[in-house]
This record gives structure tokens, C-alpha cells and sequence, in this order.
């Protein structure tokens, strides 16, 4: 194995804190074609039980260390190319430990266009340059008329050209710009000032107008505003290095050392001390003001995309209601409450427009017909839009439910969040080809409430609207993540082989989109598959994508129990082996299986690790890791923001989860927050230790600011309205962010307060704080 290789596999399994051998197997596998999930699941033995939250960090660092070796390289080979690398230089760009510190080393060397510096070089100038900065006892303005030519007509060009060559040589000191780099990040600050004339357009930037705070305090949410209000020429921003009242500078102090500039009162040391004032000034502090913007974006965009992916993770792996005939209700006031029948299956059986609101209040009408499909059809569940008319559509239900005891129906309130995208989808038109574009809406919210997962991966994820500030995140970086999530969450649950959309199908280890089209023809052609083994009739599904695939993909009552369960087929004689050793039937059968002794049955191919997996997946084969499904009961009388009063304690639903807080939906069209502080008795680092998007959760009204729509809520019910909670510095807001739970179609504004104070100090945080738009 090259040395190179097997550094970049120590490296990681150091960040890791895993064996080396962990992380080569797995590098091994994943450039073998193997997929994370694949590997996870059913090569355990390989990798030693990495899972695939530790292989996601192992590929996405493994390709970030490949691209520094090949840049690294690249450095190498450009710099001996100009015949400039010697022992030295070499050494340390081979311990460059990162591609900043590769691009510090190869700032002198890097192919520019023709600068000050290399101008007077040409002009004969380094001389000089060299020699005031060695022997400053010598007068600039003397020595300098002995490099006076026709180019350089006069001393003060001469000095200008040796200022030129010093400032380009201290700019590109790769161990000076570092350290430099770190310092200011440690010292530093953002400041932002609101641009003349633009308080009223940039309003919403307000809390920016006249900002300061530390680099290393700045949360992800923030920074992201603030480049918001630059991109969109509200705020002017600054990175100020953190000592610019002192003279000279840190900076320009650490600069001198460096050279050994010190004035000492001879005749060069003012010329020099100017000359290292003019580098910090015009060359390096621009550079790392440049280096510390892209570092700070960086932050920010990795921290909202774990969030993102955070929150997209809990809301496709929500409880699924399961296989009951549903009836999908998509709110409307004027163009009516648009209905769909789904059977148990998810198949469309009826659909129809209901007008039960304003303007034509045809309430009885509306509810006599919900109750005819209902009873001709069978309808268990009742999923309700949470957007415009929600709140009256749900009561609509509730109005149903009590005249029609007999129907035993559940009602629930679901996201539509990017319903409307589905509908209007290429999909959705070959999927429900003979629909009205304004009913797929309702079947997508009926479908979604019998199994999220299912219904979700057919909208790109970045409509689903759980995230913050998304469209300021890289689309590439977030996509990436957002694509590992859906694929992660799809293969956790497994997928029914049988009923699999080719969306669905798309995100199951080892199937691409063309495969997941023929799996889906052959289905319809041939029926349904009856063993995993019929799947090696698929056109161009060779035996790498029946290995990747096989596992994920389940068969409820095939020809084989186990095609329902995650044993992987590779693995099915282990399971007669045991069978045979057991002498009973295996499959459910708890007593049996907890009784045998999983090292009994490991062999050179099958260790511990997937043993054991197999004698769990024997207890409940095909078990779903989702929880079990339950719907929250808003409270009667509780509609708008105007019927919550402080000390009311309600059941809602977690819409979404920041790093402040949690957003609750409580049924009156308008999210509230409970903030971190509010979250638990104990101490909360991540809110999503303590809830996640789709819980059902009891929580007391705090504030209610029915003006600005801001409600104040907490998960601990004996918080007292009004109280002092532990006074906290103002923090600002989330003004300007797109994207968020709940809510409107394709993700609905959020303008949301970032950390507001505990409690009865809420109300002048919920002042500064939006809290999405309505439903």
C-alpha cells in the first residue's frame, strides 16, 4: 500500500478514533462500489462495526484528504518545475496538514500576473530591498540614487520598487500568514453598518444596522444573515482584526519580529516600520479578511447543514400510520377543501372539492359527502393539510367525527410542506396522470400520513422546508448531505419491493434511477415479485446491484419468509444453519432464539457482528425502526392566536428544531417557540437531545404577542407565565431565513429569533423574532 495511502487511513482513523485497518477495509469497499448503508448493515466483520454515521465522516474526509494529496502534487511538481524546491520547502509542504496550509507554502510560487514586486525585480531593485531590510543603518534616500536607470528616473520610484518586493515577500511567508490567520480569528470581530438610505427597504436586517461580535462567537444562522444583508446591499460588513487601537498593531509587531524590523532609531527603521505598516494594511489584511470570510462561511453552511439534515432525518422517519385507507383533506376558503381517497395500498379511489368555508359555507353538504366516501370506502384516517383554512378544515373533521360515531374515523394534521412541488411534478403527472393538478395535492398529504418516507423522497429535500437559510448554503454541499440522509433513512426502514415507487426504489443501496424504471416495468409486466432471487431477471441488475440492493428490499408473504425480513440473502444458509440446530421454526419465535448462543454458528464468513443481527431480525423480521404512530389533539376553542391565553397548557407537534429552540405548532396557524432554556430542567446543549421535528409534545403558554404573532411556549409545565427566567445577552435574530418546519408549500418563510431570553424575558426576544408565516 503507497505511504501516502496509508497515512491518509491513519489520519482518519485517528479523527475517528478507530483502528487503521477499520478505515482501510472501508476505503476498500466504498471505492469497490459498496454503499454506505450496504456496508453498515452487512459488512460489520470488514470494518469492525463502523456505522454509517462514522462511515459518512470517513467518506466525506476521505475525499477531502485524496483532493489535498492531489493538490499537493500539483504544488510539488510547479515548484520544481521553476527549479525552486529544495529540502526544505519540500519537507514542508509534504507536512501541510491542510489545503490552507498548502496554499500558504505555495503563495510565493504560485504563476501570477505581473506584479509591483516582480516589475522592479526586473528593474533591478531587489538589491536594494535586500539591503535596507539587512543593514538598516543605511540611508534609503542615499543608497537608493545608486539604482537610478532610465526606468527608474528618480529615488522616490526606487524606494517605491524596494517597498514593492519587501511587501509582496512579507505577504507570502506561508508560517507568518498562518499564524497571523489564527490570531486574528481569536481576536477578530464582524461589524456591520446599515447602508444610507436603506433602513426601511432592509428592515428586517434591522438588529444588523450598527453589529458587532467575535468571530468565534458568531452562530451558523447569523452569519448567514449577515452575508445575507451584504448580498442584498443592506448592510456594509467589516472584519476588524481586534487591535486596531493600538499603534503599531499586533499584527505589524509580529510582522517586524519576523524580519527583524525594529526601530531603533537608524536611518532605515522608519522607512521598514512604514513598510510593514503598508503589507498589513493593503496586502495581508486583505487576504486573511478574504481567508476569514470563506472560513466563516464555511462554518456556518456545515452547521446548517447538519441542522437541515438533523431535522429532514426525524420528519422522513416520523411514525408512519401504516396501511389504512386514508382521506387526504387539502384546505382551501375560496377554491374549496380539495379531497382524496387513497386505499390501503396508497391507490387513488375517489376524489372530489368540498366548499365548507367562506364564501359558500356549504358545511352540512360538505360533511354529508366526506361521509359517504368515507363509509364506501373504508376510511380509517383522516390527514389534514397544515396550510391556509387548516385550522377550519380540521374543525370541518372534528364536525364529522361527532355526527358519525360509526365511522370510527382518527383525524390528523399533517405538513403539506412542498405538496405543492409534487403536484406539479413530472412525476406526480406519470404517476397520477388523470388528476387534477389541484387534487395530487391531497393525495400527497394523505399518502404522507400513511408512511412519510414513502411519500417524502418523491420531492427534492430541499423543498420540504425543515432547514434554515438554505438558499444561501452551497447547493452542491447541500444536496450531498441531504441525498446521504434521504439514502440512509430509506435503508434503515427497508422498502416493500412490491409497492416501491421509482423514486422510492432510486434511494435503495445499489439501485440508480434506470434500474429502479426496469425494476418497476418488470413488476408491471410480470406481477409482483415473488422471491429477492426474481430481481436477477431485472434488465442490467448484474450481481453488484443485487448485492448492494437485496437486503433493503422486503417481500410481505413471498414464497420465502425470510425476503421479508433484512437478513440479506448472502447470509440465508447461516439462517438454515441454525434452523437445523434449533429444530423448531425460527421466525418470531423470541424463547427460541434468545436461548441460542450467536459465537455457536460464526464462521469464516459471518462473524459475531452479523450473527447476532440475524437472530435480532428472527425475533421481528422486517421490524420498522420508526416509532409508533400518534396524533396530537389541539384543544378545543383554541383556533387563532387570539383564543391562547398565558398558562394554557396544550398538546402540538415539533415543526422544527434549531439551535435556539423548538418550533411547536399548536393549532392556531402560527408556530410557537420554546426556547433552549425552556426545553428541560437539566441543562440542553442540542435541543435535539431533548425532542426532534414529529413529536407530540404538551406545552405551556408562556407570552403571546397576537400583533406581531409571536408566541412564547415551554416544555416545563411548571414555568409560571410572567417569570424571570436567567437573564441572557441579547442575541439577534434569524431575519431574512427561508426555509423551516412547517408550514406553507415548499417551505414558508421563516423570520425567527435566533436565542431569546428564558421566560418572562421572551417578550423582547418574540420582538425581535418572526415566527414563520401563517398556515
Amino acid at each position: 500500500m503507497p505511504v501516502v495511502t496509508t497515512a491518509i487511513h491513519q489520519r482518519i482513523a485517528d479523527e475517528l478514533g478507530v483502528r487503521a485497518g477499520q478505515v482501510s477495509a472501508a476505503v476498500e469497499l466504498l471505492d469497490g462500489g459498496s454503499t454506505v448503508p450496504f456496508i453498515a448493515r452487512y459488512r460489520k466483520e470488514a470494518t469492525g462495526a463502523l456505522d454509517d454515521a462514522q462511515l459518512r465522516t470517513l467518506e466525506e474526509r476521505l475525499g477531502y484528504l485524496r483532493e489535498l494529496e492531489e493538490r499537493r502534487a500539483a504544488v510539488l511538481e510547479s515548484i520544481r518545475s521553476q527549479g525552486k524546491l529544495d529540502d526544505a520547502l519540500e519537507a514542508a509542504i509534504l507536512a501541510a496538514d491542510s489545503k490552507a496550509r498548502l496554499e500558504d507554502l505555495y503563495l510565493p510560487y504560485k504563476p501570477k500576473r505581473r506584479t509591483k514586486a516582480q516589475i522592479a525585480r526586473e528593474q533591478g531593485l531587489e538589491p536594494l530591498a535586500d539591503g535596507l531590510l539587512t543593514d538598516p543603518t543605511q540611508d534609503p534616500q542615499v543608497v537608493a540614487k545608486d539604482y537610478l536607470t532610465e526606468e527608474v528616473p528618480d529615488v522616490a520610484a526606487a524606494l517605491q520598487g524596494a517597498r514593492a518586493i519587501l511587501v509582496e515577500r512579507f505577504g507570502e511567508d506561508g508560517d507568518l500568514i498562518g499564524e497571523l490567520r489564527e490570531r486574528m480569528w481569536s481576536r477578530g470581530r464582524v461589524a456591520s453598518k446599515v447602508r444610507e438610505g436603506k433602513e426601511e427597504e432592509g428592515a428586517k436586517f434591522s438588529d444588523y444596522f450598527d453589529f458587532s461580535e467575535p468571530f468565534g462567537k458568531l452562530p451558523s444562522h447569523r452569519i448567514l444573515a449577515l452575508f445575507r444583508g451584504e448580498k442584498e446591499e443592506v448592510l456594509d460588513l467589516h472584519l476588524e482584526p481586534g487591535d486596531d487601537d493600538e499603534e503599531p498593531s499586533s499584527y505589524e509587531v509580529a510582522i517586524a519580529a519576523r524580519f527583524g524590523v525594529d526601530n531603533q532609531g537608524r536611518p532605515a527603521d522608519k522607512w521598514l516600520a512604514d513598510t510593514v505598516r503598508w503589507a498589513w494594511r493593503t496586502r495581508i489584511l486583505v487576504h486573511l479578511g478574504i481567508d476569514l470570510r470563506s472560513r466563516l462561511r464555511q462554518f456556518a453552511e456545515d452547521e446548517a447543514v447538519k441542522v437541515f439534515a438533523s431535522n429532514l432525518r426525524d420528519l422522513l422517519l416520523a411514525a408512519p400510520a401504516g396501511t389504512r385507507a386514508t382521506m387526504g383533506l387539502d384546505p382551501g376558503f375560496r377554491t374549496g377543501v380539495k379531497v382524496a381517497v387513497v386505499d390501503a395500498t396508497g391507490k387513488v379511489v375517489a376524489t372530489d372539492t368540498i366548499y365548507p368555508h367562506v364564501p359558500a359555507n356549504k358545511w352540512d353538504e360538505s360533511i354529508a359527502k366526506l361521509a359517504a366516501l368515507a363509509h364506501k370506502h373504508s376510511v380509517d384516517l383522516i390527514a389534514i393539510g397544515n396550510g391556509t383554512a387548516s385550522r377550519e378544515t380540521d374543525k370541518l373533521a372534528a364536525d364529522l367525527l361527532k355526527r358519525h360515531p360509526e365511522l370510527k374515523l382518527t383525524k390528523a394534521v399533517v405538513s403539506e410542506a412542498g405538496a405543492s412541488v409534487y403536484s406539479a411534478s413530472a412525476f406526480a403527472s406519470a404517476e397520477l396522470p388523470g388528476l387534477d393538478v389541484s387534487l395530487r395535492g391531497a393525495v400527497s398529504i394523505a399518502r404522507r400520513l400513511q408512511d412519510p418516507l414513502a411519500e417524502l423522497v418523491k420531492i427534492d429535500p430541499k423543498s420540504i422546508g425543515v432547514g434554515q437559510y438554505q438558499h444561501d448554503i452551497t447547493e452542491t454541499k447541500l444536496s450531498r448531505s441531504l441525498d446521504a440522509v434521504v439514502e440512509d433513512c430509506v435503508n434503515a426502514v427497508g422498502v416493500d419491493l412490491n409497492t416501491a415507487s421509482v423514486p422510492l426504489l432510486t434511494r435503495v443501496s445499489g439501485i440508480t434511477a434506470g434500474l429502479a424504471e426496469n425494476i418497476v416495468q418488470h413488476r408491471d409486466a410480470n406481477g409482483p415479485f415473488r422471491t429477492r432471487r426474481a430481481l436477477k431477471d431485472v434488465p442490467r441488475l448484474g450481481p453488484k446491484a443485487f448485492e448492494q440492493c437485496a437486503g433493503f428490499l422486503r417481500i410481505p408473504n413471498g414464497d420465502d419468509p425470510l425476503d421479508a425480513s433484512a437478513v440479506h440473502p448472502e447470509a440465508y444458509p447461516v439462517v438454515r444453519r441454525i434452523q437445523e440446530h434449533a429444530g423448531v421454526e425460527l421466525i418470531g419465535n423470541t424463547k427460541v432464539l434468545k436461548s441460542l448462543r450467536p459465537e455457536q454458528f460464526v464462521d469464516e464468513q459471518f462473524g459475531l457482528p452479523t450473527v447476532t443481527d440475524i437472530l435480532r431480525e428472527l425475533e421481528k423480521p422486517g421490524r420498522d425502526p420508526r416509532p409508533a404512530f400518534k396524533t396530537a389533539t389541539f384543544a378545543e376553542g383554541v383556533e387563532k392566536i387570539a383564543d391562547l391565553k398565558p398558562g394554557m397548557v396544550l398538546e402540538g407537534v415539533v415543526t422544527n428544531v434549531a439551535a435556539f429552540g423548538a418550533f411547536v405548532d399548536i393549532g392556531v396557524h402560527q408556530d410557537g417557540l420554546v426556547h433552549i432554556s425552556a426545553l428541560s430542567n437539566t441543562y440542553v446543549k442540542d435541543p435535539r437531545d431533548v425532542v426532534k421535528s414529529g413529536d407530540v409534545v404538551r406545552v405551556k403558554v408562556l407570552e403571546v404577542d397576537i400583533a406581531r404573532k409571536r408566541i412564547g411556549l415551554t416544555l416545563r409545565l411548571e414555568d409560571e407565565p410572567g417569570r424571570k427566567g436567567p437573564q441572557q445577552r441579547d442575541q439577534r435574530d434569524q431575519r431574512g431565513s427561508r426555509g423551516g418546519g412547517g408550514g406553507g408549500r415548499g417551505g414558508k418563510p421563516q423570520q425567527r429569533q435566533e436565542r431569546p431570553p428564558a421566560n418572562g424575558a421572551m417578550a423582547e426576544a418574540l420582538r425581535r423574532a418572526g415566527l414563520g408565516g401563517s398556515k
